[in-house]
């Protein structure tokens, strides 16, 4: 089972408190890319991130319609 509340919480602490990007920045990069970032930093602690974790966290997380975003 994918626990994927904590694994977003760790990407984004580490996008954007260790590697201090821009939100927008930070949702930008590809999941290659910030997992690329996380293993130079400390490449003994990066798990992989497979595409199953990834579809399943889009399928838990969908996109907002841009009308809908815009309202929060």
């Amino acid at each position: 089972m994918i626990k994927q509340e904590d694994d977003w919480h760790t990407l984004m602490a580490f996008g954007l408190g260790v590697l201090r990007l821009s939100s927008q920045d930070f949702w930008l990069m590809t999941l290659r890319e910030i997992t690329a970032a996380a293993s130079a930093v400390n490449p003994q602690r990066v798990p992989p991130l497979s595409r199953a974790w990834l579809k399943e966290a889009m399928r838990a997380n969908p996109d907002k319609k841009h009308t809908e975003r815009n309202k929060l």
